[in-house]
């Protein structure tokens, strides 16, 4: 039975570039168009493109023609149909595809300009939200709504790259900082059998990620030049895969091994690198621009973690009206794997 909806709902605005333009407003709960679904979300997760949206930093000559909702993942319960919607059922947790219409294969240049959630489609820092239902997953029943939030683009983008990159056990992997992205590359990793080099500018972020199971760590700010220490150690070989997600490209290439896989994801150390492509060309690496996956690839992902159990880190967790305080929280660069939003107003580190 679907549970009473209210008219209206609280949501996060952006009404320009700059953390301090968020608001608070008061929005119409959208009804559920033929084919959707509606969801009353009980957590988001932030990622470093919601916040370089917010900062202007995404795309050249970015511009915003009314306010959005920013963010893109989030867990929530369905409470409402559609007409014609069998794949939901009313009670049923679920979480929305980042990149909606990718049902499977490859993205269409239209998917990828102009139908992702938090720009320029509305996001998730909202009460409810309605999508097709076939552009939303089933979530994980081993993890909480906060736990399955920081799925969509941080873990799916590590897992597609790892996939992308042929991953095999005994393999050696390069996650770069301790953000969501390169933590779960880390877990998939280990869950795969390989070996995992981590880099970071913190010593106690080090730390930590051996306890997840890091086999090698550098400290990227006390050695710059920090590829030669990478294929130390790995025995002078090089990793198999990177998984680059700080704009460090040059680097990378000096790490990764003969024939080996560099998969492009982020730019959280700028956007623009020097590429001498003699680096590609004469050890024959494969060099690839990544995603966040389709539908098909969210849902083979997450069924490895229900089997294997993975739990995601979360690092700090903030109400919805605190929206302005978590996008802060992640600009500082001090987190140590998800930021999160909690709409339940309540603790919860699942």
């Amino acid at each position: 039975m679907s549970e009473p909806v209210p008219a209206i709902m609280q949501a996060v605005e952006a009404v320009g570039f700059g953390l301090d333009q968020l608001r608070i407003v008061q929005r119409p709960v959208p009804g559920p168009r033929r084919g959707e679904i509606l969801i009353r979300l009980g957590a988001a997760t932030l990622n470093y493109r919601d916040l370089a949206l917010l900062k202007g930093a995404y795309r050249a000559g970015l511009r915003f023609e009314k306010p959005f909702i920013p963010a893109s993942d989030a867990c929530g319960v369905v409470v409402a149909l559609g007409p014609e919607v069998t794949r939901f059922k009313p009670g049923e947790r679920v979480i929305p595809v980042y990149t909606q219409g990718w049902i499977d294969g490859r993205p269409t240049p239209e998917m990828r300009a102009g139908r992702t959630l938090g720009f320029p489609l509305d996001g998730v820092l909202r009460d409810y939200v309605a999508v097709p239902a076939e552009d939303a997953v089933h979530a994980p029943a081993s993890l909480s709504d906060l736990g399955a939030a920081t799925l969509p683009i941080a873990a799916l983008t590590a897992w597609t790259t790892l996939q992308a990159g042929g991953l095999r056990p005994g393999q050696w992997v390069l996650a770069m900082g301790t953000g969501g992205v390169a933590l779960f590359t880390l877990q998939f990793a280990k869950l795969a059998g390989a070996r995992v080099a981590v880099i970071s500018s913190s010593d106690e972020k080090l730390a930590r990620a051996q306890a997840l199971g890091a086999d090698a760590t550098v400290n990227y700010r006390d050695n710059p030049d920090w590829a030669p220490l990478i294929r130390e150690a790995t025995d002078g070989r090089g990793v198999d895969i990177v998984v680059e997600t700080a704009g460090t490209l040059s680097n990378a290439l000096k790490a990764v091994a003969f024939g080996g896989f560099v998969g492009v994801v982020g730019f959280a150390g700028g956007s623009l690198a020097e590429l001498d492509v003699r680096q590609v060309i004469g050890p024959l690496i494969r060099l690839q621009g990544m995603a966040p996956g389709s539908r098909s690839s969210f849902e083979a992902m997450n069924r490895a973690i229900a089997q294997h159990g993975l739990t995601p880190v979360v690092d700090e967790v903030f109400p919805l009206e605190r929206a302005a305080d978590a996008f802060a929280r992640l600009d500082s660069g001090t987190h140590f794997g998800k930021i999160g939003i909690n709409f339940a107003r309540k603790a919860d580190t699942g």
